[in-house]
């Protein structure tokens, strides 16, 4: 399999919108978990999130078009648009034919199917948007950006849980090697931030109740852990066979040279404790880059701040990894902003990627005694450290494994 090339990049999240923004305030180690203050969500479980405000301020979306879409979709629009103009692209030129969509969620579009469905219940179905039934499903996101580009090569949308993303853009990956398509928009988005949503993640399981304290609630590998905390946005990159993107002399970010995905298969929630299949999958993606264990510089970490999670996880790294894994800088830097689900693998990689750029590792916030020991974690501020070959690792509920490595262009 042959790498391939990220030449642009699209973040709409907490932390800022735009590789700029983002970049800073990630670097800088700050926090935008707070209290949702949007609805009133007091009487939930857990109440705290990271959330973005203002979002029309940065849309290029029509009001006629946000009324029959919801904000997952909005956000991606967002997205995708940031991430071609990062890549210098203009699609109007592009062959519609040979550009291609993968994208990944977990829950769909809530806000506007509770919405809705209330507005049913109260009015019958004359009250019932006739959109309700394009706007929440996992794949509208996908839909709104192929009708909005023109787009019609062939795409997917992938919901695997919070491995959903990252294997979106491991299939692109794939795809683009394959040469059914010239370049696609791969990445994910998630709107958990809403009423019937945030039940469901409270009933979903795993997520921190530190109410009191939002910015230090979420402290995976850290033995005061006690869950994640959800967030909303979405992350895109542009992707191109390297041989399209030198020809347009475009700006490459990265490169994507290996992927791999495996299944515990032992539970319908929690992964399997000993972490084989995921160490299975981190060498099997270090197999398609050809790459050795000893030129890992960096892991990009999964972080769900529960036991089974965090444990199984480090296990898996000590597992491929031997000696070199106390030697190997790790980190969490959703800690920052949130689990973004179905789309935190995808920001993640966005997070590396800048991270190769700018030879600094962002930090894990809340890590004050690290649990598993045997790792080298990077805490509370950013390290200098060179990266030119980086792992990415998403799971998902069911024991989905999914990794992904990364190379400095």
């Amino acid at each position: 399999m042959e790498k391939v090339a990220v030449t642009g990049l699209g973040v709409v999240s907490p932390s800022g919108i735009g590789r700029r923004q983002f970049w800073a305030n990630i670097k800088a180690g700050r926090s935008f978990i707070k209290k949702i203050t949007r609805f009133d969500a007091s009487r939930y479980p857990s109440h705290i999130a990271g959330q973005i405000d203002e979002l029309e301020k940065y849309s290029h979306v029509s009001e006629r078009l946000l009324k029959k879409i919801d904000v997952f979709s909005h956000m991606a629009l967002i997205a995708a648009e940031l991430a071609l103009q990062d890549a210098g692209i203009d699609i109007s030129k592009e062959d519609p034919n040979l550009v291609g969509i993968f994208l990944g969620n977990a829950l769909g579009g809530w806000l506007y199917a509770e919405t809705e469905l209330r507005d049913l219940y109260i009015e019958g179905r004359e009250g019932v948007s006739p959109y309700m039934a394009s706007a929440w499903f996992p794949a509208a996101p996908q839909g709104q950006i192929s009708i909005y580009y023109g787009i019609k090569g062939f795409s997917k949308t992938v919901v695997a849980d919070r491995a959903s993303s990252l294997m979106a853009i491991g299939y692109a990956k794939k795809t683009l090697n394959k040469n059914k398509l010239k370049l696609i928009l791969a990445g994910g988005m998630e709107a958990p931030v809403t009423p019937y949503a945030l039940l469901c993640c409270n009933t979903y399981g795993g997520l921190s109740t530190d109410n009191e304290h939002p910015e230090m609630a979420y402290r995976p590998f850290d033995k005061k852990r006690n869950g994640f905390v959800i967030g909303e946005g979405a992350g895109i990159i542009t992707l191109e066979s390297i041989a399209s993107a030198k020809k347009r002399a475009a700006p490459i970010s990265a490169y994507i040279s290996g992927y791999a995905t495996t299944c515990d298969g032992v539970d319908r929630i929690h992964p399997a404790a000993d972490g084989r299949e995921l160490a299975r999958a981190i060498n099997l993606a270090l197999l398609e880059a050809k790459v050795s264990r000893e030129e890992i510089d960096y892991i990009c970490l999964d972080g769900l701040a529960v036991d089974i999670w965090d444990n199984s996880e480090a296990e898996a790294i000590k597992m491929v990894f031997g000696q070199r894994a106390k030697e190997i800088p790790v980190s969490c830097p959703k800690t920052m902003f949130g689990n973004l689900l179905g789309a935190s693998g995808a920001l993640d990689l966005i997070v590396t990627i800048l991270a190769m750029e700018h030879n600094l590792i962002p930090p894990t916030l809340n890590l004050d005694e690290p649990s598993p020991e045997g790792l080298n974690y990077v805490a509370a501020k950013a390290r200098e450290v060179k990266i030119n070959k980086a792992l990415v690792i998403s799971r998902g509920r069911g024991g989905i494994n999914s990794v992904l490595v990364v190379e400095k262009a």
